[in-house]
């Protein structure tokens, strides 16, 4: 009895410890130029950010930049990657892309 009131405890104390960060945790960001409040500071400017890579325009490369808002209606960041092959670049290969001339 007494070994189960004392795993009771332990189970009640391990599941309220994610519950508690989850609820008074803040925001928190990886790199100090991924925080909106940060982007006119001058450490997310680009000659002191470029050195460290952590510019807005390094963190979300690849992905539209938040700081300018929702898309428009009719605005998307697909792109066009149908690219149909010409002749002069076809090579015949009959080794490795590793290997001799």
């Amino acid at each position: 009895m007494h070994n189960d009131l004392k795993l009771f405890k332990w189970a009640i104390l391990l599941l309220s410890i994610p519950l508690a960060l989850a609820f008074f945790g803040k925001d928190s960001f990886r790199y100090p130029c991924q925080d909106p409040a940060n982007w006119d500071k001058e450490f997310c400017k680009v000659p002191v950010c470029d050195v460290t890579r952590t510019c807005p325009e390094h963190i979300f490369k690849g992905q539209r930049d938040p700081r300018l808002g929702p898309p428009k209606d009719g605005q998307t960041q697909t792109f066009n990657q149908s690219v149909a092959p010409t002749g002069a670049c076809t090579a015949q290969q009959t080794q490795g892309a590793n290997c001799g001339k």
